[in-house]
């Protein structure tokens, strides 16, 4: 058997396309645009590269940014202090702020001083607790990308054993819930599960987000099984040139499961996708319009 490939970065970018559509429409019949502001603290490179990257796709859709960049040295009464000017800010339709934070500043504690209808990372405990309770959300950015890859294999997970290996509040934990909300059976395995091979091989939907590379094998796939690796691991490669890879052995995987995503250009591409999804889903909440048909 060969896997189909879910090519992330085609379907984010068909995605990105219809989101930018959208905006254009909402800006010409409202004159409203959405807007979001992104919170860097520091100058960690990859949040770095990782900040640049959005605003990019954020402008390609149509949609307004501004970057707050704040001192490594920023207190977290200043942080605060910042985020709740952002939410007074009727022109900013949702805030990000850029993880990890420096060690003086709590994450959780500025998470949770986001106004819940501006996180469009998905991360308040408002957010959190409404998708656990089946509630409209805002929802984390991965985890829904890797639902909506899923989908663009089967059109209804309804009745799907679905195995998540990793329980993380990013990850882990909301994909589960998303997955519940499909009306699939769902496991959240983890590094302390009994017998981790035999758990993976009963999942139709087999989502991989434990941060460790090639640790899925291909002989804990289920023959014809759909793999989703959230994995993004840098690893010695040819010549000891760095080279990514996922949480799966792809190749290994790739030989029994139906379809799989790849590393890189699978998951990745979906999240910023995703995020300018909920910047767009955001800004019709806050201005009491209809969300449009994404």
């Amino acid at each position: 058997m060969s896997a189909r490939i879910i090519d992330g970065k085609s379907i984010a970018a068909e995605l990105r396309g219809r989101i930018a559509q959208a905006t254009a429409s909402l800006t010409a019949a409202h004159k409203v645009t959405p807007c979001i502001a992104v919170v860097l603290v520091g100058d960690d490179p990859a949040s770095t590269v990782y900040v640049r990257s959005k605003a990019k796709a954020v402008a390609e859709a149509g949609m307004r940014t501004f970057d707050r960049k704040l001192p490594a040295a920023t207190n977290e009464a200043e942080l605060r202090a910042v985020i709740a000017e952002l939410n007074a800010d009727r022109a900013v339709s949702g805030i990000l702020v850029q993880l990890p934070l420096p060690p003086q500043i709590d994450a959780h504690r500025i998470i949770s001083s986001i106004d819940p209808a501006k996180d469009v990372d998905g991360f308040h405990p408002i957010n959190v607790g409404r998708l656990a309770s089946g509630l409209p959300a805002l929802v984390p950015c991965t985890p829904l990308g890797c639902v909506m890859l899923a989908k663009t294999v089967h059109t209804s997970l309804a009745g799907f054993d679905a195995v998540v290996v990793g329980r993380s509040n990013i990850v882990g934990k909301p994909v589960a819930q998303l997955l519940l909300a499909e009306n699939c059976t769902v496991t959240i395995a983890h590094s302390k599960t009994r017998d981790l091979p035999a758990v993976c091989r009963r999942a139709d939907l087999l989502v991989a987000a434990i941060g460790r590379p090639e640790t899925v094998r291909g002989d804990w796939i289920k023959p014809g099984a759909t793999v989703i690796d959230v994995g993004i691991n840098r690893v010695a490669g040819e010549a000891g040139k760095p080279k990514l890879v996922g949480d799966v052995a792809y190749d290994e995987a790739a030989a029994v499961a139906g379809a799989i995503t790849p590393v890189p250009g699978g998951v990745g591409p979906m999240t910023i996708a995703c995020l300018l999804l909920n910047t767009l889903r955001a800004t019709c909440a806050q201005n009491g319009l209809a969300e449009p048909a994404i």
